[in-house]
């Protein structure tokens, strides 16, 4: 039996280290926390200084079991569970449970899985830091607190199944401030100018914009008009030489924030995918706010620079976290091998491991130089000057590996950029020859939606959140319904352009399209109601301050500087007399909204959440016929649907034509939107909208549905039409009336006769039926 036993959090991780270590020792995983809360309300006794009840899961019990048997044959147990609050934690976890004992128990930590980093960590290990386990059990200990507390007030108050959190409810915060901000935008009209010279040779070209821009289409015509006679020439010419330095190395956050921006990866992807990178050995730590590298990764970085770019292109940097309670001590994620530029793995594996090795390495690298030169060109018929910018790169530096993406790239239009890459060559008081001016009507644009990169960034900023919860936050916002990631079309809407050419002034109106979104976060109703019931009734959990407050607390516990028990004693009196003051007297909420009167009954029409979502009413429970009722399209919300949009909602089911001499009927059912014909039923396909289905659209629903639906039998019995043998998930089965009986294993279907069907559905019939689990 080996001495030693060492325990790490994934099988992944236990399977590399082994590689590492003699047959002293046997290397198992706790896959991640053995034990949690007890579900129940007696979790913790808030009257006894927050004590808390645990369990082991029944998932769990197993591997308890298999760790005990171990852990008592061996000499010394070592704890290697993750270097940060949680993976302390766990090791706690661990030693409670095992019935582990100090003088035989080590705590072990490292921040990336190479022999070196191991045999260091076993070289000077340490005891289980209860500062850290504290500051994990205030935030678990709170974190349940808020969840069992408030969420049955959401259930009594708002409606059933809901939940809040203290980290995602802030989220969700921040997703329908910004929607709302976004609704209320109205966008302003501005003509901005762009003009084309050239020198004389019209293969020198260049483009000028006017800074200002002018306010309407009148003025922009009569700075045109001003234009069409007018010379042009150099007023003046700067150029002077300008630097770009790179981008610290990443963060868990700004990770999150480039691989969505240059992967697509959704955030909750990012931390699987790294999580498998570091697990293999092949980068550090993923959970960290720390920008510092090691003197180790320095060399390695140097090394690899030198013998891959050349001297030039090395400079040392050491850079400074500005996160507050960043852990200095922990390094930045990187390559643990500065020389494997690539590795073996699948694609999203090695695209991300490229992404994190080209940063790493870019923060070593030299600046990037340009010569920046900008032409000022007069106008002799007017006072303005149009401006024009070039950039020439003098030494590519970091570039050579690296550009670091940004939020708003996806977001601009083609005619945004108007800087020239290379201007021609020009001296001041030159004359340049105008080829063409326009004056395009641009509009301001609403604050942008968040994607999941930038609410990250935005939580970073607000100092809401750590490392560690950014992805689940977005992944449970998600999952609770509060918040959808999707695209959306946008509008078309008109803008006009004046065009200067050979002298005379052109008008013209094109079209746009505007607000298209793509894997943005949009509010859901529910979402919305939740939000504003809890700014009403709760404004401290949902206070981005207080947020920010309470993490900074977490830190101040971690460091040994404040007592954990204190901490939430001022926080749960307060909380838990609001919460009773809620129950008591807070008015359900519904976000109900009252939109005008029904032309043709008289009754009123309003729009609230119901039991299975947001709708639309026609009456009330008071008249004598029932109310009617109609549930939103998707992308509609009751606090912008208008009254035209909620009558809309009530002209299905609508008529939409005839095919084969009957009517084709679309409405919505209780599985979703249907088209009806010959009571028959056909669903919609899911981005179908049923307003929208034409007649062409329906029968070609049908026919598809026939077709599947024919390419399914495999035969038909003369003697019963209700007997017949289907091709079904798991092969062939007979479907007699309600009754599917499975087939003797080599029966040939075609060869079956309806007397064994008659056969093998009395049989079938005879058999004892399981019972299903409540």
């Amino acid at each position: 039996m080996a001495k030693n036993l060492l325990i790490v959090e994934s099988p992944a991780k236990a399977k590399t280290i082994e590689g590492y270590l003699g047959k002293d020792f046997l290397v198992k995983s706790s896959y991640g926390h053995i034990r949690d809360l007890v579900k129940t309300d007696d979790a913790i006794d808030t009257a006894n200084n927050f004590k808390q009840k645990y369990e082991v899961p029944a998932d769990k019990k197993a591997v308890v079991s298999e760790l005990k048997k171990l852990a008592k044959e061996a000499e010394t147990v070592w704890l290697a569970s993750d270097e940060d609050r949680e993976g302390e934690a766990i090791s706690w976890h661990l030693y409670e449970t095992l019935g582990l004992k100090d003088d035989k128990t080590r705590r072990i930590v490292f921040h990336e899985i190479t022999k070196p980093a191991i045999l260091k960590a076993i070289e000077s290990p340490r005891s289980i830091d209860f500062n850290l386990v504290n500051a994990q059990q205030a935030r678990r200990v709170l974190d349940r607190l808020v969840g069992f507390e408030l969420s049955p007030v959401l259930w009594k108050k708002v409606k059933p199944s809901l939940s809040a959190g203290r980290v995602q409810s802030v989220a969700v915060r921040l997703i329908v401030d910004r929607e709302r901000e976004i609704n209320r935008f109205q966008p302003e009209a501005a003509f901005r100018i762009v003009a084309i010279f050239h020198t004389g040779n019209p293969k020198e070209s260049f483009k000028a914009e006017l800074p200002q821009r002018f306010p309407d289409m009148a003025a922009a015509e009569r700075f045109l008009a001003d234009c069409a006679q007018a010379e042009f020439r150099v007023a003046s010419l700067e150029t002077k030489p300008s630097k770009r330095s790179p981008a610290a190395p990443f963060t868990t956050s700004t990770l999150q924030q480039e691989a969505s921006r240059k992967l697509g990866f959704s955030v909750a992807r990012t931390m699987t995918v790294a999580q498998r990178l570091y697990e293999s050995g092949r980068i550090t730590y993923m959970r960290t706010d720390s920008v510092n590298l090691s003197d180790t990764a320095l060399r390695g970085a140097e090394q690899e620079i030198k013998a891959a770019y050349g001297e030039k292109y090395h400079k040392r940097r050491q850079y400074k976290t500005k996160a507050a309670g960043a852990q200095e001590a922990h390094e930045a994620i990187r390559p643990t091998y500065f020389e494997q530029h690539t590795i073996e793995g699948d694609n999203a594996e090695r695209r991300l491991y490229e992404l994190i090795w080209k940063r790493a390495i870019a923060s070593q690298m030299s600046e990037a130089e340009f010569e920046k030169t900008t032409a000022r060109i007069g106008i002799s018929t007017r006072s303005e000057e149009l401006v024009a910018n070039g950039e020439v790169m003098r030494f590519d530096g970091f570039l050579k590996v690296y550009f670091e993406s940004t939020d708003d790239e996806q977001d601009r239009t083609l005619d945004d950029d108007t800087d020239n890459a290379l201007l021609p060559p020009l001296r001041k008081d030159q004359q340049v020859q105008l080829k063409q001016m326009t004056a395009t009507e641009r509009f301001s644009r609403p604050p942008a939606r968040y994607t999941e990169a930038s609410l990250v960034k935005k939580l970073e900023e607000l100092g809401i959140g750590r490392p560690s919860t950014y992805a689940p936050t977005i992944s449970t916002i998600q999952n609770r319904g509060y918040v959808v990631k999707e695209d959306r079309d946008g509008k078309s809407r008109d803008y006009r352009v004046l065009e200067l050419e050979s002298g005379k002034v052109a008008t013209s109106t094109k079209t746009e399209i505007t607000g298209a979104e793509k894997a943005k976060l949009f509010p859901t109703d529910i979402g919305v109601v939740v939000n504003d019931f809890l700014v009403e009734h709760f404004k401290g959990i949902v206070d981005f301050n207080f947020t920010a407050k309470v993490e900074k607390e977490f830190d101040e516990i971690a460091q040994g500087m404040k007592e954990w028990t204190d901490m939430l004693h001022s926080f749960y009196g307060p909380f838990h007399n609001e919460v009773e003051s809620t129950i008591k007297h807070a008015d359900r909420a519904t976000n109900e909204r009252e939109l005008g009167i029904d032309p043709e009954t008289g009754k009123r029409v309003s729009v609230r959440i119901g039991r299975f979502g947001p709708m639309v009413q026609i009456g009330s429970p008071d008249d004598e016929e029932k109310p009617r009722f109609a549930s939103l399209r998707p992308g509609q919300m009751i606090e912008t649907l208008t009254f035209e949009e909620a009558l809309d909602l009530f002209k299905l089911p609508k008529k939409v034509g005839e095919f084969e001499g009957k009517e084709m009927t679309v409405a919505i059912g209780r599985f979703g939107p249907y088209i009806r014909h010959n009571n028959a039923f056909y669903s919609l396909p899911k981005d179908m909208d049923p307003h929208d289905v034409t007649t062409e659209a329906a029968i070609q629903i049908i026919q598809d549905k026939r077709k599947k639906d024919s390419e399914k039998i495999i035969k038909v019995f003369d003697e019963n039409p209700e007997a017949r043998i289907e091709n079904g998930r798991w092969g062939p089965f007979i479907r007699f009336g309600k009754q599917n009986i499975k087939i003797p294993k080599g029966t040939d279907a075609q060869a079956i006769t309806y007397a064994d069907v008659l056969q093998w559905a009395e049989a079938d019939e005879k058999k004892p039926k399981k019972r299903g689990r409540k």
